[in-house]
């Protein structure tokens, strides 16, 4: 096996070193996001932006480590990364969460001093962590949903049992708990989250 990735690394040009690195990285990042993301009720919209993110990072880390980039350098270059958002549409703590791991994932596997096997090893332990969470063996598993709620009144703590009652006769849903995201006094209205079990 290890002839066969020196041939192709020498046919194609590309260093030795990258190949099982980039093969640990995409492995992890499938059972990550596919595993642990998807599997939690993870928006399919931010399926590109998970895996994209992941993939430049590495390479570009790994491309400018070649050039004897430091440590400090890859952090700084990690911290940009990881401060985008999008203007458009605001992004859940959930999300910035998976966006975080998976430029870390990227950044450890890239760069990451040590034999394969520990980077492989981190790579298994931050799959197998978000598979623990997600598959609700520490918590009961939940799902969650955002949408606008028309009656301001039953926001205050004092009416959240009513709050949860109304909310599971108008979706239909078994709301456990709820959390107002944004109130707008103009329109009467409030951006809640609410909080479910999940099948």
């Amino acid at each position: 096996m290890t002839a066969w990735f020196a041939q192709l690394a020498a046919a194609v040009d590309v260093p030795l070193g990258l190949l099982p690195r980039l093969g640990i990285d995409l492995l992890a990042l499938v059972g990550i996001v596919y595993g642990g993301y998807r599997r939690g009720g993870g928006r399919g919209s931010h399926l590109l932006t998970l895996v994209t993110f992941n993939v430049v990072i590495f390479v570009v880390t790994h491309l400018l480590n070649e050039v004897e980039m430091t440590m400090g350098a890859a952090f700084g270059l990690f911290a940009v990364f990881s401060l985008l958002r999008y203007r458009t549409e605001g992004i859940s703590s959930r999300d910035m969460t998976y966006l975080f791991l998976v430029i870390a994932l990227g950044l450890v596997t890239a760069v990451g001093a040590g034999r394969l096997t520990l980077l492989a090893g981190i790579a298994l332990s931050l799959t197998a962590m978000t598979w623990v969470i997600e598959g609700g063996w520490l918590t009961g598993r939940e799902r969650s949903h955002t949408l606008i709620y028309d009656d301001v009144r039953l926001l205050g703590a004092e009416s959240r049992d009513r709050l949860i009652v109304d909310l599971r006769q108008r979706t239909g849903l078994p709301v456990q708990r709820v959390e107002v995201e944004e109130i707008d006094l103009l329109r009467d209205v409030a951006r809640l989250t609410i909080y479910y079990p999940a099948p």
